[in-house]
């Protein structure tokens, strides 16, 4: 069992991701609130806001901050070796 090696998948765990879940959240909760106090007003703002957020997720993602990006990881310097044990210093 340990000369298996397993591939996990990266779920979108990037800046582009959360930057765009967070502000569909937000445009969630606008429009929730158009809902509960009847206001088409508040209603169209959060779904702008979420419709925002799904462009600044895909433009953060071409722009590099998606999980394949090469600013997907916090530093410019990796000095951990990867699962596999081989060094990664430097390399981002």
């Amino acid at each position: 069992m340990d000369d298996e090696h397993e591939d996990h998948e990266d779920h979108g765990h990037s800046t582009a991701a959360w930057t765009g879940v967070g502000v569909i959240l937000l445009g969630s909760a606008v429009a929730s609130v158009g809902v509960l106090l009847p206001s088409l007003l508040l209603g169209i703002i959060g779904a702008v806001i979420i419709l925002i957020g799904a462009g600044a997720g895909k433009v953060l993602s071409m722009a590099g901050y998606g999980a394949k990006g090469h600013h997907a990881q916090a530093g410019s310097l990796v000095d951990a070796p990867d699962e596999s044990g081989a060094e990664t210093l430097g390399k981002s």
